[in-house]
């Protein structure tokens, strides 16, 4: 059996920059951070006692006798990709509920890869369990999602992701002194609005397009750099909260699917309360409010907020992670391969018998 756990994620700044079809033509980059909640993917060898070969537990349960019956979109495509020929069962266990901006399906993706990795014996790195994570999204399930949250999910850490144009990804781990990170955390608070969507669903609306929108993203990009002179510098961190006022403000104007009158409503009352700045986190729509709060007006806007769940967090320096690994003996293997032969054996006889 193995148990992997890959962290979830809260993204700053350059949200919009890390689509293809932005960053290969005008580069992109991103701030952001992994954070203490996890996905967790239990993965084993089926034994060889059931109909079916493949079983799969999340929010449903699916028991399939072949890869194409497979209705998960993730769990199918890497399991094609890894071209896993053996029975599995997959379990899925999430801190976070799924659709709420946290980069949930990328965490799952990485996670199940690192995980499929594991059962074969292999380690692979965080470059590219990032890499064939994206190629997995991006390419085989062809959902419209850009290529920061599968890198957030292996590295783990506060990152500088940078986006080339010959599609090229850079993971940056940021350097900020102890003290310094400790006053930046204790101003950050985390929100469930409660609201679900599908992150591709609220992209779709305005990736399609991006170009039109080349002024927006261009300063949204340039935030990222300004977010960590802040975090680098001895300036004032409610500088940092005033950035994420203003690349909210920015990024509410790429589509009317950003935000909605519940979200502005919540958060003109969190600014009302001491709140300096926030934003939804993920593409927008619903899911979690993130807020840069002073230590001092925290409880008045916890207060403020009370019908909504207040989800405390710190940054994971850690990504994607084996931490239960006893491969399942040989048995079982044995076991699978002899009922394949058995069953083979069977329709050349039955094929004897008929000619």
């Amino acid at each position: 059996m193995i148990i992997c756990r890959t962290p979830f994620r809260v993204s700053f700044f350059g949200g919009g920059t890390d689509y293809p079809g932005w960053y290969r033509r005008h580069g992109g980059q991103v701030l952001s951070t992994a954070i203490d909640k996890y996905c967790y993917i239990t993965l084993r060898h089926l034994p060889p006692f059931f109909e079916h070969t493949i079983r799969a537990v999340y929010s449903k349960i699916e028991l399939c006798r072949s890869l194409d019956e497979v209705k998960h979109p993730a769990i199918r495509e890497t399991l094609r990709f890894m071209r896993m020929g053996s029975s599995v069962e997959i379990h899925h266990d999430g801190d976070l509920p799924a659709r709420s901006g946290m980069g949930s399906s990328s965490s799952f993706t990485v996670g199940l890869l690192h995980a499929l990795y594991a059962l074969k014996g292999r380690m692979p790195s965080k470059e590219q369990l990032a890499r064939e994570a994206i190629h997995i999204e991006q390419d085989m399930i062809k959902e419209t999602v850009g290529s920061q949250d599968q890198c957030a999910a292996a590295y783990g850490g506060l990152n500088h992701i940078i986006f080339h144009r010959d599609g090229e990804i850079e993971v940056r781990p940021l350097t900020v002194a102890n003290p310094r990170l400790s006053e930046f955390t204790d101003h950050l608070m985390l929100f469930y609005t409660g609201i679900m969507r599908t992150a591709s669903d609220v992209a779709d609306t305005y990736v399609e397009n991006l170009d039109a929108k080349e002024g927006l993203l261009r300063t949204m990009h340039g935030m990222v750099d300004e977010g960590i002179r802040i975090l680098q510098s001895n300036r004032c961190i409610c500088g940092f909260g005033e950035l994420l006022h203003e690349a909210w403000q920015a990024k509410r104007s790429l589509s009317p699917n950003i935000s909605n009158g519940v979200v502005d409503d919540l958060y003109s009352r969190a600014r009302e309360n001491g709140a300096i700045g926030g934003k939804l986190i993920g593409a927008g729509g619903g899911g979690f409010l993130l807020l840069f709060v002073p230590p001092s007006a925290r409880e008045r806007v916890r207060e403020e907020l009370t019908e909504l769940l207040h989800v405390p967090f710190t940054v994971c320096r850690h990504g994607s992670q084996i931490i239960f690994y006893e491969p399942q003996g040989r048995e079982y293997r044995q076991c699978e391969n002899d009922r394949r032969n058995r069953v083979i054996n069977g329709f050349r006889e039955l094929d004897t018998l008929k000619g």
